[in-house]
């Protein structure tokens, strides 16, 4: 069982690095040696994990779906080690973590180094993408996502709270006018962001209580920095969180619209795969990120389980 596990952590080095001769030396070994190490997990496997030429080394689709397995499968091992062996429960190792791009640029990557200062035995990957990453498949640790999770499987918990607004550059509104009511938006052009769980359905809560409205137009965008640039641009009114604009708000590039109907806020939920075991990294760094939230006056929700 030893030698298949360091099998598996030979495995997954080669496939990062691409080269048998580097993990050979990384190892103080030759590279016959790592090449049969892999070989021999291959065969107890039955399949092929890496597809060999004289210039190229890669995946083949086996090795992409075990790699990611196998990634968990060490790291879970690693953690339970640790739990049983001196400085137990201390956070190391690399943690992967995924994010929106305009908020992992704004609110996750400049509080990184507190977090790594906090934990100087951690080593942080960030993937930024709009897009809902398969945790499992990719091997990611630890995911910080705004709004409804489309996967009733994943752990999440909920570590802030994201306001909205309704905005317009000033050169669109002088065009078309600046609408009173939710129900005036049928009458603009509305950038919509199509990874919103309720797509191009706007939601408010105003005076008469919530309401929903329809909404269209020519321009959709699949991530929130698009958005941004599509508003300042003059091509319509978006609704979006309120740090997206924060400069823009202040100098007046960008203006609120509908102040008295507030878009209905979305929470931030920290999210890790559904395992008995929690590893000490991914739990070190959601109470960092509940911390830094709640502190937050932008991202802030006291009424979250932080």
């Amino acid at each position: 069982m030893m030698d298949r596990i360091e099998a598996m952590r030979v495995f997954l080095r080669v496939a990062e690095t691409g080269s048998f001769s580097l993990v050979a030396r990384e190892r103080g070994t030759q590279q016959p040696t790592i090449s049969k190490q892999v070989a021999g997990l291959e065969r107890g496997l039955g399949v092929r994990l890496l597809q060999r030429t004289t210039r190229t080394l890669s995946l083949t689709e086996e090795g992409r779906a075990f790699a990611a397995r196998a990634a968990a499968a060490l790291d879970a091992f690693d953690e339970a080690q640790a739990c049983v062996g001196p400085g137990r429960e201390a956070p190391s190792g690399l943690l992967r973590i995924s994010c929106p791009v305009a908020f992992g640029r704004l609110h996750v990557a400049p509080r990184l180094r507190r977090l790594l200062d906090q934990h100087p035995d951690l080593r942080i990957e960030l993937l930024m993408s709009d897009g809902f990453a398969n945790l499992v498949e990719q091997g990611i640790d630890l995911a910080i996502r705004v709004g409804a999770l489309p996967d009733a499987s994943l752990v999440a918990r909920r570590i802030g709270l994201t306001r909205r607004v309704t905005v317009g550059a000033p050169d669109y509104l002088a065009r078309r006018g600046v609408p009173e009511t939710p129900a005036d938006l049928a009458r603009h052009e509305c950038i919509v962001y199509s990874r919103l769980a309720t797509g191009s359905e706007w939601h408010f809560a105003g005076r008469d209580g919530a309401m929903a409205v329809r909404v269209s137009g020519r321009v959709m965008a699949d991530n929130s920095e698009a958005v941004r640039e599509a508003v300042l641009a003059g091509c319509g009114i978006a609704v979006t969180p309120t740090w997206l604009f924060r400069d823009e708000l202040r100098d007046g590039s960008a203006v609120v619209v509908l102040k008295t109907y507030e878009p209905v806020p979305l929470p931030i939920q920290a999210v890790h795969p559904s395992r008995r075991y929690v590893p000490a990294k991914v739990r070190a760094a959601i109470g960092f990120f509940a911390q830094e939230f709640r502190i937050d006056p932008v991202l802030s929700d006291y009424g979250a389980d932080a």
